[in-house]
């Protein structure tokens, strides 16, 4: 009997032995292809910029007001997860024709809304495009992380000719590899980026000249088109040490006839306010609705907080974005959407089809999106802390 259980016990013990080579393994190659798309940390003159900004503080880039986060809601937040995440049926995707962009917008202003927080905007002549992600998932590795509902409506090879890409932080939702250095090397314009993102670009072979990065309130003129980089409340980061070592932003566009304002991620923050005296009033603001969570209220919006934004930055009519296109939080799909157009009142609100583009005198208005189950304002309550006159009294 002792020799079986030797026997065994070696047995368990080669088992484990080759488990953990296997773990060991998988772990190594996990690590080697998500090697280049992590990026690479800031250094040298670069690095000094970024301590020279304001809103550098004890060796990270901080906020005008500090996140709050529950942290045991956060952990425990996936048991009250919906089975309404993703899309039961697929959703109406305008495939974009390249010959739409052949005849300028008689408005001055067109956007096509390509799906969360990417959109191609024609403004003053120029054309940019935000937060480009035409990879398929928002992770460093192929194989894992939140994987698009549906394919890029409008081909990396069919763009018109950019003017200029718009980056607002390096969170992989937004800062995508292959799509930056294929588009990179397909056309010969600028990256306009927040301090430090840089540093991922001109490691994934972006000529140095061709980097733009800005602080908060820098500006950068595009012909007519004056861009300037704006405050907001977020985070940054693409793996463990590096957190909050690149800033996070958001963008005005003004050209003489129209002005239009790109939040990229934030929470609601006071500052808005700033935004809306200095470069506002705004034709349109496309604001951040989705992938919000009452354990992280100030990391996002929430739909009524990007109602209120919308107030705040004196914009004409809302834009809903980083929706629709992959499933990052807890609340069902579809909530975003409803959840804004209920709070909206008379504030005109675009509703674009993924794909679909629109000039800012004709609003889309259609409801194209199948019914779904979603969680109102009173069940599932998205308030920012430190946020004076928000739309939750109190906090």
């Amino acid at each position: 009997m002792k020799r079986r259980l030797k026997q065994v016990g070696r047995w368990l013990w080669r088992g484990l032995r080759w488990a953990l080579v296997g773990l060991l393994l998988f772990v190594g190659v996990g690590l080697a292809m998500a090697w280049e798309p992590i990026g690479h940390m800031a250094e040298g003159e670069r690095l000094e910029r970024m301590k020279a900004s304001p809103q550098w503080g004890e060796g990270v880039f901080e906020n005008p007001a500090p996140l709050w986060n529950d942290t045991w809601g956060m952990l425990t937040g996936a048991s009250r997860k919906t089975d309404d995440g993703e899309p039961r049926v697929a959703l109406p995707v305008q495939e974009v024709p390249a010959e739409r962009f052949d005849t300028p917008p008689s408005s001055g202003l067109r956007v096509t809304w390509l799906g969360h927080s990417t959109l191609l905007i024609e403004i003053g002549g120029k054309t940019f495009l935000t937060d480009p992600i035409w990879g398929e998932r928002t992770s460093p590795l192929t194989w894992i992380g939140p994987k698009r509902w549906y394919a890029p409506p409008l081909a990396l090879d069919a763009l018109p000719d950019l003017d200029a890409v718009i980056l607002s932080h390096d969170h992989y939702d937004h800062l995508d590899h292959p799509t930056i250095v294929a588009l990179a090397a397909a056309q010969d314009m600028p990256f306009i980026m927040p301090l430090g993102v840089g540093s991922h670009l001109a490691y994934w072979g972006v000529p140095d000249e061709r980097i733009v990065e800005l602080d908060w309130w820098d500006e950068h003129a595009v012909g007519d088109v004056r861009i300037v980089c704006t405050p907001a409340r977020h985070a940054s980061g693409r793996q463990v040490f590096d957190q909050n070592h690149t800033l996070w932003a958001g963008y005005a566009l003004q050209s003489p006839e129209r002005r239009m304002f790109f939040s990229g991620d934030t929470g609601l923050f006071n500052e808005l306010r700033d935004i809306g005296e200095r470069l506002g009033p705004f034709d349109l603001a496309a604001i951040e609705v989705g992938a919000y969570d009452r354990a992280w209220p100030d990391w996002h919006m929430g739909p009524e907080q990007a109602v209120a934004a919308s107030g705040w930055l004196k914009a004409q009519a809302l834009l809903p974005v980083h929706w629709g296109l992959f499933d990052l939080a807890y609340h069902s799909w579809a909530s975003p959407i409803e959840r804004v157009l209920r709070a909206a009142d008379d504030l005109p609100v675009a509703q674009p089809r993924p794909g679909e583009t629109f000039e800012i005198d004709a609003l889309p208005s259609e409801r194209w999106w199948p019914d779904a189950p979603f969680e109102t304002a009173e069940e599932d309550p998205i308030c920012a802390r430190r946020v004076e006159g928000g739309p939750c009294p109190g906090r």
